[in-house]
């Protein structure tokens, strides 16, 4: 019979709000300050991600009336207007589960009675990781030149030398001890591979104003800035220690094994699970790899992002994690770690697709991609016209040398990107419909049948992302019939119209942000 656990539960719900946003949010306090000038807490904004938490004076608490989460429903109500935001119907939103070895007599729970949940060994484990995770043990990190604000927990380690105890309030120490997890202890230097002693890495600590300093280089962590500046004036490392794979102008993708840069690896999981959250931190990293896109400067290469993938994957994930450094987002980045993931995909020979779930942001990146890689697909496919050829004659390539070439993403020179010849087995689906005009001119249009899988197989798409996306960009809505030798079938009918139309939407570019001519594989 597998191993119980019988947990005392009490649900938390919201019973105040904090104006964010041009509106009234509804909020759940879940930890308190009590500083020199004035009370703050930490609150989890309910119809909010996660990262948007935060702590703010206790003064901009505004109770919530009963009736507004008397139905289970939480809405975000706008000040001196109506909302226009449709309010969550989903209950779990607005409660989050709480076990404290007396949580019913929590201030700031709801009210109703504790109960009591048997959990097994893995959901009570699972449990115990939330509880961690529940804020972040940060709040900020000063990495090379940037102070960046962190989005979630990570667990960093804290040796015996760095007593958090100093820093908390004798009257808050209790409280602070009531926190702690059963059965996870503090760490020593002596047991720093532990990864329950890693997890209790920061419980019960105050961090509203604590800054985590990290070289941008090693990836080495402190707490002490003196240290951090010392450490920088003597850090040797220059670039990721790994081979490159990919190089176009200032920027390198770097590939990084987690067996042979085992505390490289570790350093850099650590730092990237400060803005990470539904991700599992494995400190084991033998069996992944790691991609660290650098921009290059006179002297260092600076990590921009990276991206982590397993070894050998039985589902065929291309992808584990992925992260974009914030002052480096919205610039493409993103994007290029996406293609190249794909790439990678491709060149093994198989059709890769991004570790689940995803969150927020990344399922909004990945189906930006997803878009794209289908528009171009469908405008190459629909495209009548023949395709443009690299052949030049003799007269033409000596003038070609003579012609300036254009530049590239950081300032480098480049060809222009060709479109590529269309498959062999997409090719026997065109058909070539030509018509007579009254003047005596001739119209030819292009009709293609062919079903999802092969439109999957030739993007290197899973069915199911190419569906997810071609449904997103509202594309299988237009149904007609085609018939075919044995029966009459439906089908989706797209057109080029309708591939146009998406493309200006959606701001989908002729060309990828990854250039073939520049992988080093």
């Amino acid at each position: 019979m597998p191993a119980t656990h019988v947990v005392p539960v009490s649900y938390q719900g919201p019973l105040h709000t904090v104006f964010k946003h041009d509106r009234d949010e509804p909020v759940i306090i879940l930890q308190e300050s009590i500083s020199e000038d004035e009370p703050r807490v930490y609150i989890h904004y309910v119809n909010l991600e996660k990262r948007n938490d935060e702590w703010v004076p206790k003064s901009l608490l505004q109770h919530m009336p009963s009736s507004s989460t008397s139905n289970g429903v939480v809405p975000s109500k706008k000040r001196k207007r109506s909302s226009s935001r449709r309010p969550t119907s989903s209950i779990s939103r607005s409660r989050s589960a709480v076990s404290d070895g007396d949580s019913s007599k929590d201030p700031q729970t709801n009210g109703q009675p504790a109960g009591k949940v048997v959990m097994t060994e893995e959901e009570y484990d699972l449990h115990h990781h939330k509880k961690i995770n529940t804020r972040r043990n940060f709040d900020q990190v000063c990495i090379g030149e940037w102070l960046i604000k962190t989005w979630y927990f990570s667990p960093y380690p804290l040796t015996e030398n760095e007593d958090t105890e100093l820093s908390i309030a004798p009257q808050e120490r209790s409280t602070s001890a009531a926190n702690r997890i059963p059965g996870v202890y503090r760490i020593t230097n002596r047991s720093h591979g532990r990864t329950s002693d890693m997890l209790a890495g920061g419980m019960g600590r105050l961090v509203e104003k604590e800054i985590l300093y990290v070289c941008d280089m090693c990836f080495k962590y402190m707490t002490d800035v003196s240290t951090w500046e010392l450490h920088k004036k003597l850090c040797t490392v220059k670039h990721p220690p790994g081979r490159k794979v990919y190089q176009r102008g200032a920027h390198t993708i770097w590939e990084v094994d987690g067996a042979k840069e085992k505390l490289y690896c570790q350093n850099l999981s650590l730092f990237g699970k400060l803005f990470i959250d539904i991700k599992t931190l494995f400190f084991d990293c033998d069996n992944f790899l790691f991609y660290i896109l650098t921009d290059a400067t006179r002297n260092n290469d600076h990590m921009l992002g990276f991206f982590s993938k397993e070894k050998v994957s039985y589902d065929d994930y291309n992808l584990a994690c992925i992260i974009t450094l914030p002052p480096f987002q919205r610039k493409g980045f993103g994007r290029l770690m996406i293609e190249f993931s794909y790439e990678l995909s491709r060149r093994a020979g198989k059709t890769g697709t991004p570790e689940r779930p995803l969150s927020d942001l990344g399922l909004r990146s990945y189906l930006a991609y997803w878009v794209s890689t289908l528009i171009r697909f469908f405008r190459k496919l629909l495209e009548v016209m023949p395709i443009p050829s690299r052949e030049l004659s003799s007269d033409d390539s000596s003038a070609s040398r003579r012609r300036k070439r254009n530049k590239g993403w950081q300032g480098e020179a480049s060809e222009e990107e060709v479109m590529e010849d269309i498959d062999e087995k997409l090719a026997s689906f065109r058909t070539f419909v030509t018509t007579r005009n009254p003047d005596g001119s001739a119209s030819v249009h292009l009709k293609i049948h062919c079903t999802l899988a092969d439109i999957a197989d030739a993007t290197n798409l899973r069915v199911d992302d190419a569906a997810f996306a071609l449904n997103e960009m509202g594309m299988l809505k237009r149904w007609g019939k085609f018939s075919v030798p044995d029966e009459k079938q439906p089908m989706v009918v797209l057109t080029r119209e309708m591939v146009e139309r998406v493309a200006k939407e959606r701001g989908v570019k002729n060309v990828s942000v990854l250039h073939l001519s520049h992988v080093k594989l």
